[in-house]
């Protein structure tokens, strides 16, 4: 299916590009999203968008990508903000043990908890419900962090929180 066919097809659209493709995605697919719909957004604005460093955060003027995102889809659409944490290479190597939580953002708990019985089907991935849609530029920051540790340890380290039941 196309973008298109297959945003219009769905109840839940994982939204996982760059930050640079972002505007142009959401502006192909806003004929596409309908009210009801929820928008999982991924994207992160990283520096290297623009040609700069990954371990870097571009100032978004709504706040975060994910509010962004929720300004520019349709009327209806609900943003919920996550999987900044999980490392693409872990999510692709299906080798690999995953061991990590999800931080999920939204401002209805409704949508999270949709997000979270998507994500809960990944073994090894945990939900971590992190509050209302703003709190998604603290945890899109998130990225950049895990990105240095990543570089610097050779590794594909993830998020745990602690002391959850």
């Amino acid at each position: 299916m196309s973008n298109e066919l297959a945003a219009g097809a769905a109840d839940v659209v994982i939204l996982t590009v760059p930050f640079r493709n972002q505007s142009e995605t959401l502006t192909n697919l806003k004929q596409s999203l309908r009210p009801g719909q929820i928008l999982l957004d991924a994207t992160v604005p990283l520096a290297a968008a623009v040609s700069g460093r990954a371990t870097r955060m571009l100032g978004v003027w709504q706040g975060s990508a994910a509010q962004q995102a929720q300004e520019m889809a349709p009327e209806g659409v609900r943003v919920v903000s996550g999987l900044h944490t999980v490392s693409a290479a872990s999510l692709t190597d299906l080798d690999r043990r995953l061991d990590e939580d999800v931080l999920v953002c939204g401002d209805r708990r409704d949508d999270k908890q949709v997000v979270a019985e998507l994500i809960d089907r990944i073994p090894g991935l945990r939900c971590v419900d992190c509050g209302r849609l703003e709190m998604a530029r603290i945890t899109e920051s998130l990225t950049a962090l895990l990105i240095s540790v990543n570089v610097r340890h050779k590794t594909h380290a993830g998020i745990r929180v602690t002391g959850l039941p």
